[in-house]
Order: structure tokens, then C-alpha cells, then sequence
């Protein structure tokens, strides 16, 4: 894992980022003293990411959704609709 100073990095980040791409990690330090590391990341596997409506018809919204609790909320904070 390469060292990198923070004023190398921030003149060279176009090329320090294509290192990382490549599979190299990096280290940038301030005064000798690492602050963060650079590692590549992964793309999330298309199976498993979760789409709208992955659970259509597993279950029923009633029809009065959009009114349960009404009375009590009006109650609670005495707001009229």
C-alpha cells in the first residue's frame, strides 16, 4: 500500500484514482500521519439490489388508509380537516 502526501494528492487525483481503479489501495497522509485510505469499491451485484414494487400483491392496503386514526390525531392536536 503506497503513501501519498495530501498536497501529492490533491495535484495528482486524476492519476491516483486510476491506481485505485486498477486495484492498488493508497494511503493519504498529512505529515506523515495517515488520514484516509482509497480502496476501490465494488458495483453491487444487479440481483441483488431491491426494486419499487418488489412486493406487489403480498399484501392489502385497506381502502380507508389514508383516514384510520383520524379522530384521534384531530384529538391529540386539535387540528379540523
Amino acid at each position: 500500500m503506497s503513501v501519498v502526501n495530501i498536497h501529492e494528492a490533491k495535484t495528482q487525483l486524476s492519476r491516483l484514482i486510476e491506481r485505485v481503479v486498477s486495484g492498488e489501495s493508497l494511503v493519504i497522509a498529512k505529515a506523515g500521519k495517515p488520514l484516509v485510505r482509497m480502496v476501490r469499491l465494488e458495483a453491487p451485484d444487479p440481483s441483488r439490489i431491491r426494486r419499487l414494487g418488489f412486493m406487489r400483491g403480498q399484501f392489502h392496503v385497506p381502502e380507508d388508509f389514508d383516514h384510520m386514526g383520524r379522530e384521534d390525531i384531530e384529538a391529540m392536536f386539535g387540528g379540523t380537516t
